[in-house]
């Protein structure tokens, strides 16, 4: 996951238009629920590593999504897939930190967004910088170059609907250009690109979720509205 965007305010249902930049050669699967082990998560599945970028526990509302963080450490071998990440974030909130080994990670950027709170975790080996956001707009991205998204494009968020947002991404074609929405890079024979949008509405026990493959065009997202149970 490269862009997050989340409006918030306690009681209300959480809004995200969540952005996934990934190499266009890795599989993966539209969201459902992937995961016995976790049967109230909802998310995307990574067919390589088995988790997820974004993870909604439908019963609590909580979503939880992961972006990499290229500046900080490599993952050491044996590590843990960070994403196991959201799936532990979202069913068990901030307790995730006691259900898993992050020591040895790819560094990392967690988004807990929750009916109540907006909270992140900046992770880069030992080194844990746990942050409180206030009620509001929010866009995250996976720092560096990227943020220059949030510089060009959060007060456009902040004053659209967020029913409205997916047509913010209809700037153009996929740009090689970090500070795009959308973006698509060519580098020693592989691209690297956003190749998945999705926005979503959740609290306690409902989810609305719309997504795309291809989110920078008019056509249509597709839906799904799932209930706890």
């Amino acid at each position: 996951m490269c862009t997050v965007v989340v409006r918030w305010s306690a009681g209300s249902p959480v809004r995200v238009l969540a952005l996934r930049d990934e190499l266009t050669s890795r599989p993966f699967d539209d969201p459902a629920r992937w995961w016995p082990e976790f049967p109230e998560a909802v998310g995307g599945r990574d067919r390589v590593a088995g988790g997820t970028w974004c993870a909604t526990d439908v019963r609590s509302g909580a979503t939880a999504l992961v972006l990499n963080r290229p500046q900080g450490q490599a993952a050491e071998p044996g590590a843990s897939s960070r994403g196991v990440l959201p799936l532990l974030a979202a069913t068990y909130g901030a307790g995730w930190r006691a259900r898993v080994q992050t020591e040895g990670m790819a560094a990392f950027l967690l988004v807990l967004a929750t009916p109540e709170r907006l909270v992140t975790w900046d992770v880069d080996g030992a080194a844990v910088q746990e942050t409180e956001h206030a009620p509001g707009t929010v866009m995250v991205t996976s720092g560096g170059p990227e943020d220059r998204k949030a510089e060009r494009h959060l007060t456009a968020f902040r004053a659209a609907d967020p029913d409205d947002w997916p047509t913010l991404l209809r700037t153009g074609p996929p740009a090689d250009d970090p500070g795009a929405l959308v973006v698509r890079l060519e580098r020693d024979g592989q691209v690297f690109a956003t190749v998945f949008g999705e926005q979503l509405e959740a609290s306690p026990g409902l989810l609305r979720l719309s997504h795309s493959r291809e989110p920078w065009t008019a056509r249509p997202w597709a839906d799904l509205t799932l209930s706890s149970g």
